[in-house]
C-alpha cells in the first residue's frame, strides 16, 4: 500500500471545462502537475487522476484532469487535498527536505528538547516549523539557517539556535 503526501489543496474551479485551482504546498510545481502525472484527491477515499493540462496564474496552479473536463465533475472536489504517491517523489539534495520528514521530528535548544514538530507553513518569506512546546503552546521558529543549526532525518531531531524572546519560555 502507498504513502502519500500531500502537494496542495483544490480551492476552487476556474472557467466552466474542469479546471482546478490548486494551492500548491510543493516547491515542484512544473514537476508534480506535469501532464501525464498521476496524483490522488481525498474524496472519502484517494481517487486517482491523471494530468491533462497545467498553467500556473496569480500564484496558482490551474490544471485540468483526464475525465474531469467539465465543471460539474470537479465541483465535489473543492476544498479536498491533493497529492502525490510516494512512488512518484524523488531524492532532494544535502540540506533539502520534504515536509513530511520534519514532521513529529524533536526539537532541541541548548541541549534541552522544546517540542515537536507538528506543522511546517510558509506565509512567503520562507518556510516556518510549527512546535509543539511541553506547555502544548504553539512556537514558530523560521526554517533558515540562522535558526536551524542540524537536522538529523534518521533520527527525528532538529537542533535549533534562537534569538533572545524567540521562545516565550526563555530565562
Amino acid at each position: 500500500m502507498s504513502k502519500y503526501y500531500s502537494i496542495g489543496v483544490i480551492v476552487s474551479t476556474h472557467a466552466l471545462k474542469g479546471e482546478v485551482k490548486i494551492y500548491s504546498s510543493t516547491d515542484f510545481s512544473e514537476e508534480r502537475y506535469k501532464v501525464g502525472n498521476k496524483l490522488y484527491i481525498e474524496k472519502d477515499k484517494m481517487i486517482e487522476v491523471k494530468v491533462k493540462s497545467h498553467r500556473r496564474h496569480k500564484g496558482f496552479d490551474l490544471v485540468t484532469f483526464e475525465g474531469y473536463e467539465n465543471i460539474n465533475k470537479v465541483l465535489p472536489f473543492m476544498k479536498c487535498k491533493i497529492y502525490v504517491s510516494e512512488v512518484d517523489i524523488h531524492d532532494l539534495y544535502e540540506n533539502e527536505y520534504y515536509y513530511h520528514e520534519l514532521y513529529d521530528c524533536s526539537v532541541s535548544y541548548n541541549e534541552k528538547i522544546i517540542g515537536k514538530v507538528i506543522d511546517v507553513v510558509n506565509y512567503g518569506a520562507s518556510d516556518i516549523l510549527v512546535i509543539k512546546d511541553i506547555n502544548n503552546n504553539e512556537i514558530m521558529i523560521p526554517f533558515v539557517d540562522d535558526f536551524i543549526k542540524d537536522v538529523d532525518k534518521q533520527s527525528k531531531k532538529i537542533y535549533i539556535d534562537v534569538i533572545e524572546g524567540l521562545l516565550s519560555n526563555e530565562n
